[in-house]
């Protein structure tokens, strides 16, 4: 009986271990975290976007500009947690050539502790640039 107690008393220890550490996770976000994520979510949004018919007849990037917010969006979307509110500004989207800005703003819980309110909100700016051997024609 008594070595199942001890059983007992350590499953709880590690639900609770388990929770906390779920709770901790859920509240913090790193900016390094944020911003690897937002480069390769811009990175594959632009590579979708590029217009291939208009590549083949010119031989030169471009991009589609609603194509881009779409992927960008539902990319976003796909990697983000639920716990934090992600405010999307596309500051420029250039179509020829590829270039976008994005600002990415992250909004997390706040926190009341010994009556302080702490927020922790984070802005990552992203700009990309896709560039490509480009070929003069005679």
């Amino acid at each position: 009986m008594r070595n199942a107690m001890w059983g007992y008393w350590l499953i709880l220890l590690g639900i609770f271990v388990v929770v906390i550490m779920l709770l901790v996770q859920s509240i913090t976000t790193t900016s390094t975290e944020d911003r690897y994520l937002i480069n390769s979510i811009a990175e594959a949004s632009m590579v979708d976007a590029v217009d291939k018919g208009y590549y083949r007849t010119y031989g030169e990037l471009k991009i589609n500009k609603e194509k881009f917010m779409e992927n960008f969006i539902r990319r976003m979307a796909e990697e983000t947690s639920l716990t934090q509110t992600y405010t999307i500004e596309f500051v420029a989207i250039y179509e020829a050539p590829p270039k976008v800005s994005v600002r990415i703003s992250t909004k997390s819980a706040s926190f009341n502790i010994d009556g302080d309110k702490a927020v922790y909100d984070i802005t990552n700016n992203i700009d990309a640039i896709i560039a490509g051997k480009y070929v003069k024609a005679n």
